[in-house]
């Protein structure tokens, strides 16, 4: 494939189903009214709003190395069609690991970056990544989609393209029959997640739980309101300039105990809060009514997202108070059927979350690493695969009705 010395602002070429696609790269060449028709509004991360306060609080740009560059396709001169897309010169904030394929690459004087990403920046949710009406849906297949994302890849000057947590429609469109010329590489990752049996309150999911496991929790939450710790919630509008200003101090915290910088500045959050007020939520933790801690959830139509916490000083099962359990009361008055509280985490598992495996497609151009990271993919998938079984075996609920104590 030939690669472009510069990377024009837009390029349009054709597609499949008699379609055109555009390269935008800003989220603002695109009409908000086309980009929510396809997005809807159940999945916060793929709205309009979201991306372009990413975008214009200058957390995705060239610099960060998240250089916009969304997919729109065309037909007939109508938008049936949007992949939310950036072109990257790093892997940081992706939350699906290639550093070891970028350092092979390196090792072998060939160029990884840069790489044509299908995500929603540092979001590691499972979600709609190919925004398509139904109709193009349901022509569209998978060969034909990984050649739009090859063409795409090629245009742009990049050496690979990656999409990544895309839910399970999207899944199903992005399998392809594995041939000797065609690898499959799909990636498999394991998180884990909260479901909502109904419950009518927490005591209610405590009661499912074997009485070890739910003695183990009442304890460690009478431990954080024994060090005087009170929990207050706050959501949308409500959300002052105080409050945004404690959460974003104990944000900055949680990257600056690694020795690293927040991939969001304080701009995103307020445009954030401002225009998509009915998805917000933040816990906050006060002691003798100081803030000493807080966490970020976004809603979605049957999901709670736990997205960002952060504390200055430490304290006693604080962050699983106020990250889970508050979390999970949080999802139960809001009725909502799931509670997606981040990435990794398998002391999730004993605290009543359950495994979740999660998905990710990669097209890599040199052969000879395409077939190499197709080896890789294939043992990781097997893995992986046994990690999620064995983790099945680990929950917390009980086995049978005489277990009903404590």
């Amino acid at each position: 494939m030939n690669h472009p010395d510069s990377h024009p602002s837009s390029l349009t070429f054709d597609g499949p189903a008699q379609s055109k696609i555009h390269i935008c790269r800003s989220i603002d060449d695109i009409n908000a009214v086309d980009w929510q028709s396809l997005a809807g509004s159940d999945y916060p991360f793929a709205r309009y709003d979201f991306l372009q306060a990413l975008e214009r609080s200058g957390c995705t740009n060239a610099a960060t190395g998240w250089q916009p560059s969304h997919l729109v396709i065309r037909q007939q001169g109508q938008v049936t069609g949007i992949i939310p897309a950036f072109l990257k010169n790093n892997s940081r904030g992706e939350y699906v690991f290639d550093f070891a394929w970028a350092e092979a690459y390196q090792r072998y004087g060939q160029p990884y970056y840069p790489k044509l990403l299908m995500a929603i920046p540092f979001t590691p949710s499972q979600g709609p990544r190919l925004l398509l009406t139904p109709q193009l849906r349901e022509i569209l297949d998978s060969a034909s989609l990984h050649k739009l994302l090859d063409t795409a890849t090629t245009a742009l000057g990049a050496h690979s393209w990656h999409l990544l947590f895309p839910n399970s429609a999207d899944q199903a469109l992005l399998c392809q029959p594995q041939t000797p010329d065609s690898p499959q590489l799909h990636r498999l990752g394991c998180q884990f997640h909260w479901h909502n049996a109904e419950y009518g309150a927490f005591d209610d999911f405590l009661a499912l739980l074997t009485s070890r496991k739910r003695k183990s929790i009442r304890k460690e939450r009478k431990q954080v309101s024994d060090q005087g710790i009170e929990f207050q919630r706050v959501s949308g509008s409500n959300i002052s300039d105080r409050v945004l200003n404690g959460f974003y101090v104990f944000y900055q915290a949680t990257y600056l105990k690694r020795g690293q910088q927040p991939y969001l500045n304080r701009d995103f959050f307020e445009r954030l809060f401002r225009q998509m007020p009915e998805h917000v939520h933040i816990v906050i933790a006060l002691k003798q009514g100081e803030m000493i801690a807080s966490a970020l959830f976004l809603s979605g139509t049957d999901t709670l997202y736990g997205r960002y916490w952060g504390c200055l000083d430490e304290y006693n099962h604080l962050h699983f108070e106020t990250c889970y359990y508050q979390g999970i009361e949080l999802a139960i008055d809001l009725g909502l059927q799931h509670f997606d509280a981040g990435a990794q985490g398998e002391h999730k598992l004993v605290r009543g979350f359950e495994p979740l495996l999660t998905h990710s497609w990669h097209g890599i151009e040199h052969p000879g690493f395409r077939d190499a990271i197709a080896n890789f993919v294939a043992e990781e998938r097997e893995g992986v695969r046994g990690y999620f079984e064995k983790s099945k075996t680990l929950l917390p609920f009980r086995q049978t009705e005489n277990d009903n104590g404590g």
